[in-house]
């Protein structure tokens, strides 16, 4: 995502905000903010207060020399030679934006100069192909991208103790070197279960790409007026942060952008989607179990137009994937709520009970997607519940109700 110069500048200087709450607030990377901010100081022919009048261009010219994605010269970083990559990826067999990356940085090194990271090589790169070859077909990278998006088809379950008949929603990813892809079923499109998925993705695939394109969807992207520079929800972009990727954002109404995760979507629609609709469910898990089964066939069914199949070049993109984090990222909403006469809190509503030393006394709530924790406001952990699955579920512990109640 383009940065706002202008706006990153007067709230450092104006309102005396760090690069870091800068990027929190408006969904942008801490380094990219940081690394400006740096540049901007070192700069000689530009300070606050900006001249009236100057633009977000104006101020790259100065501060930079060019303009991201122009293609000019960057004095501050060194321009990696993206021609000559394209060149090399499209006629060197097995050639990887990985390599590439670390000849770019080991030159750049022995030059003394500065040079782009891993996942902001790849995110040029990304541009700088969109932009000199808009029609050109591209074969895809080993381990550059992830792509992620909804099915259009949604099943049902029926939840077995109220009789409710509840919507299940697909989440789909795909590696589009490999093709190879994952999927699960959600019962909430909501953040913290939209982080979880994600997670679970990265699991599935054994590591985590340069770069994750996904769709304008409420979960990923804070759409702005235009829809032409969309900022990025603030949680997903502290989970790519999280991870070491970059998030980029589809065009919007350019479905090429994402076509490999559209495809995949078209696979699932018109293969064994077919035989899922036609089972009745209970349970999300009952869904899944099924999905994954069909799924981990479809991964290993031959090609038809190649050889081999999307497992067989999965085993081979994963290893040229970075690594994943020792912890996942995890998604906390954060409330506080008082112990009710019936020794219960309310959240999301769903009931959990605390012990009844807690009567009436407010108590801080910490959720993740799967797991609630409640603790009192000094701090001290006071219990913890497996987050409530539908609405006006009660969890209730024995040991937290006074004598009589038992």
């Amino acid at each position: 995502m383009q940065l706002d110069y202008k706006d990153i500048i007067i709230k450092h200087y104006a309102l005396s905000m760090s690069g870091s709450e800068i990027a929190r607030q408006a969904g942008y990377s801490k380094s990219g903010v940081n690394d400006f901010l740096r540049a901007f100081k070192k700069c000689e022919d530009l300070q606050y207060p900006l001249p009236t009048g100057i633009t977000n261009y104006g101020i790259a010219m100065k501060v930079y020399g060019s303009v991201s994605g122009s293609g000019c010269r960057n004095e501050n970083i060194e321009l990696p030679d993206y021609e000559e990559a394209a060149k090399l990826m499209a006629t060197r067999k097995n050639m990887t934006l990985m390599f590439l990356w670390n000849r770019y940085k080991k030159k750049c090194e022995e030059e003394g100069a500065r040079f782009y990271q891993y996942s902001q090589y790849c995110e040029l790169y990304n541009k700088w192909c969109e932009e000199n070859y808009e029609t050109a077909h591209f074969d895809a990278v080993i381990a550059q991208k992830m792509e992620v998006d909804f099915a259009g088809q949604t099943f049902t379950m029926v939840d077995p103790v109220t009789g409710e008949i509840m919507t299940i929603v697909v989440f789909v990813a795909i590696l589009p070197y490999s093709q190879y892809i994952y999927a699960e079923g959600m019962l909430s499109t909501k953040e913290p279960q939209w982080i979880d998925v994600n997670n679970h993705a990265l699991d599935y695939f054994g590591g985590v790409p340069a770069l994750v394109v996904c769709d304008n969807c409420k979960q990923a992207v804070i759409v702005n007026q235009d829809w032409i520079e969309p900022e990025l929800n603030k949680d997903y972009a502290d989970w790519a942060d999280h991870y070491g990727t970059v998030i980029l954002p589809a065009k919007v109404r350019k479905p090429k952008f994402k076509s490999s995760v559209e495809n995949a979507v078209g696979i699932l629609e018109k293969g064994f989607f077919h035989k899922l609709e036609e089972r009745q469910y209970f349970s999300l898990e009952q869904f899944n179990q099924d999905l994954w089964k069909e799924l981990e066939a479809l991964n290993k069914e031959p090609f038809k137009k190649k050889e081999h199949n999307r497992y067989y070049y999965w085993e081979e993109e994963k290893l040229e994937l970075m690594p994943l984090p020792s912890t996942h990222y995890e998604y906390m909403e954060r409330r506080t709520a008082t112990v009710s006469s019936d020794f219960h809190v309310r959240f999301d509503n769903a009931y959990y009970s605390v012990d009844k030393a807690h009567l009436h006394k407010k108590v801080s709530i910490k959720a993740s997607a799967t797991v609630v924790r409640i603790y009192s406001l000094a701090g001290e952990f006071l219990c913890e519940w497996p987050r409530a699955t539908r609405k006006g579920q009660w969890s209730t512990n024995p040991e937290h109700l006074p004598d009589n109640y038992k």
